[in-house]
């Protein structure tokens, strides 16, 4: 291989078969259960980078089913994401996300800053009841209830609550350690079409785990519950801060 086709032929490695194909990523049928509730501000402001802010103590948990996705497959995520504010728009901080699946883990981390780690989450109806886990190993760290599509939900509350931007911070280091990129970046939901919608009483148990401190935002108040299910697109990140960039002294 010539030296000067390296850029353009490979996308990722192994050269011989690369991690993970180009994106975009079209997602047919992924189902949600979110979960919204009140935590300690305090746990809040220790994880939340600036500029960003914290209108109010609340963290989304999210279970996500995704059976369909062009390139990627089949897998399933879940995650605390973080309701916050920046130059008055509205967003969501993805603070961690725990995904059974190797190239979705690879993609989202190199492509655009996705906080993801292995996980094994599994979002599945049980009775009268949706059902979201999320086991770390062989240990549970969360465990999600909802009641089964008890009330239905406005579509349009549900894609703006979907369409919202999220905000990642990415993080690349060199080989002797030292930061090359520490951005906050954005990315969006396209092509958003809402096929479902519902919302029911529900509750969250977090359970204490070292390597994965979903626990660390504790449950205050179970605030409200949706399952939402969506064909959509993942657009490609964009940078918005460079926390390397030095700020001039006053």
């Amino acid at each position: 291989m010539r030296a000067g086709d390296i850029p353009d032929l490979l996308l990722t490695t192994p050269v011989n078969s690369p991690a993970y194909p180009l994106p975009p990523y079209r997602f047919t049928d992924r189902e949600y259960l979110t979960i919204t509730y009140r935590t300690d501000p305090d746990a809040l402001r220790r994880v939340v980078p600036e500029p960003l802010a914290v209108p109010e103590p609340l963290v989304r948990f999210e279970v996500i089913r995704m059976p369909d996705v062009t390139g990627l497959g089949s897998y399933s995520e879940s995650g605390q994401l973080i309701p916050v504010e920046l130059d008055g728009e509205q967003g969501e901080f993805s603070l961690a996300m725990y995904v059974d699946s190797a190239p979705a883990i690879a993609s989202g981390r190199e492509l655009s800053a996705y906080p993801k780690k292995a996980g094994w989450p599994r979002l599945y109806v049980d009775g009268d009841t949706l059902v979201g886990t999320l086991d770390h190993g062989s240990l549970r760290v969360a465990t999600a209830t909802m009641g089964y599509k008890h009330q239905p939900l406005d579509p349009a509350q549900a894609r703006a609550e979907l369409a919202a931007p999220t905000y990642l911070l990415g993080i690349d280091r060199g080989y002797d350690g030292a930061p090359l990129r520490c951005e906050l970046v954005r990315t969006r939901i396209t092509d958003l079409t809402v096929k479902g919608a519902w919302s029911g009483p529900a509750r969250l148990q977090l359970f204490e785990h070292a390597l994965a401190p979903l626990a660390d935002l504790p449950v205050r108040e179970v605030v409200r519950a949706t399952h939402v299910l969506a064909d959509l697109t993942l657009s490609p990140a964009e940078p918005l801060h460079d926390y390397l960039k030095k700020v001039p002294s006053a």
